[in-house]
């Protein structure tokens, strides 16, 4: 029973790298409390506009998987910063400001995941550049943390929170389109709008379910 402990020839090709990537991102949903599955559901989002983009599968997937484990990092942020209902202060900050290049050393040591790897350091960067962690600007901003930085605001914005409940598809809209060259690449603002129909369905059902199989 002992050798089953190391994995033979069966177990090496039943191994799925993406079922391997889900997992992490669900640990790290339960680990934040996010019941509602976000994660998930930024990465599900987030192909509806990189499918505007590109059409390579391999792109595709790691557009996919870089959105799933975008907050990947904050596995090592302590839980008193992490779920801490009031704002944080300037050292808790530091630390929380952490967690983008944390991820980017887990994610960049999984194979074939370089640009997957990019979205996680990247995907609290802004467009005019008071993002963080390197304070990037424009293209310099990998186009697939681009387009995540709009879903991710989308679905905050809509979905509920304990303190607060979600607003209307229309409400966040307004206020994204207000950021559009501020915050958000007004190209992947663009994108939204173009795919506003499909986003607006898959917000009200919050679509947590997408495989990367079919990409």
């Amino acid at each position: 029973m002992l050798d089953r402990a190391n994995p033979g020839p069966d177990d090496a090709e039943s191994f799925s790298p993406a079922a391997f990537v889900e997992a992490l991102a669900e640990a790290l949903d339960l680990r934040e409390r996010e019941t509602g599955l976000h994660s998930r559901r930024v990465a599900c989002h987030t192909q509806v506009l990189a499918r505007q983009f590109a059409d390579d599968p391999a792109v595709l997937r790691q557009i996919y998987w870089g959105a799933l484990l975008h907050d990947l990092g904050k596995i090592g942020v302590p839980d008193e910063i992490l779920l801490k209902a009031s704002p944080l202060d300037a050292e808790e900050w530091a630390v929380m400001r952490r967690h983008p290049d944390d991820g980017f050393r887990i994610v960049s040591h999984l194979p074939n995941m370089s640009v997957a790897a990019q979205i996680v350091q990247c995907h609290e960067e802004r467009f005019d550049g008071s993002g963080y962690p390197r304070g990037l600007a424009g293209n310099a901003i990998p186009l697939g943390a681009r387009l995540f930085a709009v879903i991710d605001t989308l679905d905050a914005m809509t979905s509920d929170r304990p303190y607060r409940a979600g607003v209307s598809f229309d409400a966040a809209k307004t206020e994204i389109l207000a950021m559009a060259g501020t915050q958000f690449d007004p190209l992947a603002v663009n994108a939204m709008i173009r795919a506003e129909a499909e986003l607006r369905k898959m917000v009200t059902m919050k679509c947590a379910q997408f495989d990367v199989r079919s990409i």
